[in-house]
This record gives C-alpha cells, sequence and structure tokens, in this order.
C-alpha cells in the first residue's frame, strides 16, 4: 500500500459541490444550516420494561453551558450480573467532518448498539460542539472535558456496571482524530483522571488531511463516500481561522511529527496502546498508514489494521452493518486481557482481509 506524499498540492479534476453533497448551506453570519442532514436522529431507549433489544441507552448532559452530552449505551445483560463484573468502558467519539452529527444520529446510535452488545462494554458516546460555530480545539476541550464528566459521574449505570480501570478511548473518522488528540491531552495528566485509566486509543479510519496530497487522495479525488472538495471544505470550517491543512489539528506529520513526541512518550509510559484501522478504498489510507509508521518511530505500542480489497470504504461499518464483523473480531483482540502487553498482531478477520502490524 503506497505512503508516500506526491508533489501535487491540489487536484485539478474535482467534480463534486461539497456544500451539495453534504446538504448542508452557509449562512451569511458563518454559521452552519444542517436542517437538511440526511442521518436522521434516533431516540434513546432507557426503559428496561420495554422491547428496546439487548443494549439499553440513555442521554444525560456534561456541560450545559455548551449543550455537550453522552448517550450511554448498556448491555441489557449487565443489570443482571453482580457488582464485581463490571464491564469494560469505551467512551466514543463520533464522525462527521466535526461538522456534523452526534450521538443521536442514526448510524452513531446503530454502531454504538452494535459496539456494546458484541464486545459487552458500556459505551459512552459523546456530544461534542461542532464548527464552524465552534472551531477546533472546542471539540478537543469537550472531549477531555467528557473523561472528566465520566470519572465523576454519578450516573447509575456508570457507578454499577462501568469498570472506568478498563477504559478505551474511540472514534471514527473526525471522532478518529479527536479521540487521538483526546488521548494526548489525558495522558500528560492521567493522575487527575485516577481512577479512570485509558487503556487503549481506538482510532477507527481516523480523519486527517493535509495540503500536499497523498496517491490514495489523488486516486480517489472524486470518492463517492468522502471526496476530496468535501473534506477540504470540513477542514476549512472547523481549523483555526488562519491557518492551513498543515496545521497540527490536522496533520500530525507536521515538523517531523516533533509536537507528538511528548504525549506518546507519556502513554508508551502508561501502556496505553493504540489501534488505527482503515482500508485501500478509503481516501484517507495513506494518511493513517503513516500516522501508525510515524507513533511507531516515536516508541507508541501501535496495531495497525488495514485491509486490501474487498470493495471496503470509508465508514463502510456504518452504511453497511453487516460488514462490521471484522472490526469486531479486531476489537475483542485488541481490548482482549492478553492484548494490552507486548505489540503483537491482531486477529485476522476472514475473507480477504489483510492484517499489517506496525509494531
Amino acid at each position: 500500500m503506497p505512503n508516500t506524499m506526491s508533489t501535487e498540492t491540489a487536484p485539478s479534476n474535482l467534480t463534486v459541490n461539497p456544500l451539495e453533497y453534504l446538504q448542508v448551506t452557509l449562512n451569511p453570519e458563518g454559521t452552519l444550516n444542517r436542517d437538511c442532514f440526511i442521518f436522521p436522529d434516533t431516540s434513546a431507549t432507557p426503559d428496561p420494561t420495554l422491547p428496546a433489544g439487548p443494549v439499553l441507552s440513555k442521554d444525560v448532559p456534561i456541560n450545559p453551558s455548551h449543550n455537550t452530552w453522552a448517550r450511554i449505551f448498556l448491555p441489557h445483560h449487565a443489570r443482571s450480573c453482580s457488582a464485581e463484573e463490571k464491564l469494560p468502558l469505551i467512551v466514543y467519539y463520533h464522525g462527521g467532518g466535526f461538522i456534523l452529527g452526534s450521538p443521536a444520529s442514526n448510524i452513531f446510535h446503530e454502531f454504538c448498539v452494535a459496539l456494546a452488545r458484541e464486545l459487552s462494554t458500556v459505551v459512552v458516546s459523546v456530544k461534542y460542539r461542532l464548527a464552524p460555530e465552534h472551531r477546533l480545539p472546542l471539540a478537543f476541550d469537550d472531549a477531555v472535558e467528557a473523561l472528566h464528566w465520566v470519572k465523576n459521574a454519578r450516573d447509575e449505570w456508570l457507578t454499577d456496571h462501568a469498570d472506568l480501570s478498563t477504559c478505551y478511548l474511540m472514534g471514527s473518522s473526525a471522532g478518529g482524530n479527536l479521540a487521538f488528540h483526546a488521548g494526548l491531552r489525558a495522558s500528560a495528566s492521567q493522575e487527575d483522571l485516577e481512577p479512570l485509566k485509558i487503556r487503549g486509543l481506538i482510532l477507527h479510519h481516523p480523519f486527517f488531511g493535509g495540503t500536499q496530497r497523498t496517491p490514495s487522495e489523488l486516486r480517489l479525488e472524486n470518492d463517492q463516500m468522502l471526496p476530496l472538495a468535501a473534506s477540504d471544505l470540513m477542514w476549512e470550517l472547523s481549523l483555526p481561522l488562519g491557518v492551513s491543512r498543515d496545521h497540527e489539528y490536522c496533520n500530525s506529520a507536521v515538523y517531523g511529527g516533533s509536537k507528538l513526541s511528548e504525549g506518546v512518550d507519556e502513554m508508551r509510559s502508561l501502556g496505553c496502546r493504540i489501534l488505527i484501522t482503515g482500508c485501500d478504498g478509503d481516501p484517507l489510507i495513506d494518511r493513517q498508514v503513516e500516522l501508525a509508521k510515524l507513533l511507531k518511530e516515536k516508541g507508541a505500542h501501535v496495531v495497525s489494521d488495514f485491509s486490501e480489497g474487498g470493495g471496503g470504504y470509508h465508514g463502510i461499518e456504518f452504511m453497511e452493518p453487516d460488514k462490521i464483523k471484522p472490526l469486531i473480531q479486531t476489537l475483542q483482540s485488541f481490548m482482549s486481557p492478553t492484548g494490552t502487553g507486548q505489540d503483537q498482531d491482531v486477529a485476522g478477520p476472514p475473507d480477504g482481509v489483510s492484517t499489517q502490524n506496525v509494531a
């Protein structure tokens, strides 16, 4: 899989109108009209007496002044477990290019239901502030604030059923970027989060960029799932005003990744591992491979799961939920007690999926 950067900085054959593609409009004052967002909201199902399926869910405020909140997902069977049988915790950050979506969006809701059901975990899906109304790093601030909220939460689903000492930060697409930066910040002040202990970061098709195009971006510039024009617009609307896509929030390889070193050192000392997943049908795959290599060079414990062939694309598990099984197998291996020590290969998914380990 290629991973070298192209000398080209801008493609010349973009055919996608990003606003039309994303079904949003920019208002004159710089806000975004999201009324036509294609993924509807799904209500939480907190009542255990109703036929809600194998996973319960409920919404709980985090910071009302910022309108941030969390949707907690609890496997139904956890209610019959003893106090000693607590479940691992996943703090999840949804995708949407930093400008769209919430834990209530149906694709993210159903994804978290699947995580809670298949992995037998408590999942806390975080509603963070969106750009352009709230540009980065405010979403990063919200991501870390959510961890402190979890640490101090008095909600019985967390106090009775979540093992705070076995916590994983996970995010998809832009949420993968969030999980990464939240992990770097949290590792620098782990003592402030105790008894919450972050065992690993799970970056699912993480969203990164840069001004210099990669071969995969050029090859898939008009990709149906994540065209470059839409990706560029998301970064334009979410990055701090006046900066380029070579800002550290977007391109972790800038300056040779020198700003990563301290955070990676802290994560390594805490035994925190990093899983990065992607596929070669995603325009972002080259950046994901480069991130994995860069982190390994910095000394991080990295496991990668990059699939080749098989018709994969950015966020495939959201659009085709039946394709989530290989990801679940990878997560089960990564989160297993034997998967928290030395770097190792994750369990190989079936049907032509290739797993690489850069550690």
